[in-house]
């Protein structure tokens, strides 16, 4: 007789964790991998955790047969060809009205193919976005489960007691039908990207520019978690700076880190879907950017032999303190400016329907992006439910208004001093273009009409679109 109320397959880390999460809520969990070994692992776990109701498998059908019907199946395997290899081996073992619920970081259109096959046999599918890390994943993530509505109601009572929980409920709820589960979870680790790279321009200038020690980075960083800037990433930066290298404890890790960043390809993947779009994410962008420019070491040390930079040290260290923190919050409003603007223009053309007030409430616990800041989010999109960009929120505006002076000052001092500021000045670009009634565009419009006659309209003319022989002063 089945006895366990979900399965789960894919035991490394994440899937451990969040196989022992379900069980530490009281849900009876039967797990399976490949690797027998792994099924071991978990299965000592859960009995050195407190004897959870943990039940490994190491054969597929036996895993099949321990979970009740409807089955809930949950996936945790790379992304890709894997989750295929996987479901054509689960799908011969299911019965109709069975679910699977992918929860890796899949590209959305792949998910929306896989639903409608699922579908089309007769079972449930999902593909819910979990973030938070290895952590999260054992002690609450956030979750962003797209697909089957079915599905999620079945699945509810179980992820909504697994979910990070905050003062607003549990860091979960029904994305919207297909992929857009991983599309939200694609645009926030994104805009994880973002986050972290103005976070690192922070920090680089006030060590180059202000001279501060890893002691008072560790200070600052505490002191902005406290305000306006407060957030888990902020946090964790505070404890780096204060991390003793293991092999000399005389020196900080941090600065024995190479500066050479990986990626994984969700940020890519904003990227490529923000210009499939035509949505405008340059703080996005240069992020990805500036981790694809790290790699480039050597090139990097050769070229700073021949461009040789000796930033001058500020003598007024709080000042730049200060300009700092605002530089760093209004680049902030400008990105997840962007990427909620890619949700929405994304809901409209996939006929979505997403609710971006509670995909911000959603992203206040568990995961990588979780902030103070997103109440704000959350209560702009509540009053207006078609705010079409965060810098048209009233408080938003007003902020921005408020530390614009200090935003400029950084970037201009950056920018003087040779020290790169990628991310903090394509958001302060943004910000001015986004808020300019005119763009020297007109002229870009004129010069392809001239060499490939693509027309342009008229600011004093509703016909058109309009064409023009242009008259030539030159050979060309």
């Amino acid at each position: 007789m089945p006895s366990c109320e979900i399965g789960l397959i894919g035991l490394a880390v994440m899937g451990q964790n969040l196989a022992l999460n379900i069980a530490q809520h009281g849900f009876k969990i039967s797990v399976y991998n490949r690797t027998a070994s792994k099924v071991d692992d978990t299965l000592t776990r859960a009995k050195n955790e407190g004897n959870l109701p943990v039940e490994g498998h190491k054969d597929l059908p036996s895993f099949i047969d321990s979970i009740a019907k409807p089955r809930k199946i949950i996936l945790l395997v790379k992304a890709g060809p894997a989750v295929d290899k996987i479901l054509d081996d689960v799908v011969p073992l299911l019965a109709k009205g069975d679910m699977v619920i992918d929860g890796g970081n899949e590209w959305f259109e792949s998910t929306e193919a896989r639903t409608t096959k699922m579908e089309a046999l007769g079972f449930k599918y999902l593909g819910m976005g979990v973030s938070g890390g290895e952590d999260g994943a054992r002690y609450g993530p956030a979750l962003m489960p797209g697909g089957s509505p079915d599905a999620y109601e079945a699945l509810k009572p179980i992820v909504e007691k697994i979910a990070a929980q905050v003062e607003e409920g549990p860091c979960v709820s029904y994305i919207g039908p297909g992929g857009s589960g991983n599309y939200v979870k694609m645009v926030h680790n994104g805009i994880e990207y973002g986050d972290m790279e103005l976070i690192a321009e922070a920090y680089d200038l006030l060590k180059r520019l202000g001279g501060l020690t890893n002691d008072d980075l560790n200070e600052v960083f505490k002191r902005w978690n406290q305000g306006e800037l407060q957030s888990f990433l902020i946090e964790i930066t505070a404890d780096i700076f204060t991390q003793v290298d293991e092999y000399d404890n005389h020196h900080r890790l941090i600065d024995k880190i190479l500066d050479v960043a990986g990626s994984k390809g969700t940020g890519m993947w904003t990227v490529q879907e923000a210009a499939r779009r035509g949505v405008p994410i340059p703080t996005i962008q240069s992020a990805l950017d500036m981790r694809y420019i790290s790699v480039f070491k050597k090139l990097r040390v050769d070229a700073s032999r021949v461009f040789p930079k000796r930033p001058l040290a500020t003598q007024d260290k709080e000042r730049l303190i200060k300009d700092v923190q605002d530089a760093l919050y209004c680049s902030k409003i400008c990105s997840y400016a962007q990427g909620m603007i890619l949700l929405r223009v994304a809901s409209d053309e996939q006929k979505w329907n997403l609710n971006l007030a509670e995909i911000a409430r959603g992203w206040k616990g568990g995961c990588i992006i979780r902030a103070k800041f997103l109440d704000r989010i959350r209560s702009a999109f509540t009053k207006n439910k078609e705010l079409q960009s965060l810098l048209l929120d009233e408080s938003f505006a007003e902020e921005i208004k408020e530390r614009e002076a200090g935003w400029r000052r950084v970037v201009s001092m950056a920018q003087q001093q040779g020290i790169p500021v990628a991310a903090l000045s394509a958001s302060l670009s943004y910000f001015d273009a986004a808020s300019s009634d005119h763009l020297p565009l007109n002229l870009v419009q004129a010069q392809r009409d001239y060499f490939g006659a693509h027309t342009y309209k008229r600011i004093d003319r509703t016909d058109g679109p309009h064409h023009t022989i242009w008259a030539r002063t030159t050979e060309l």
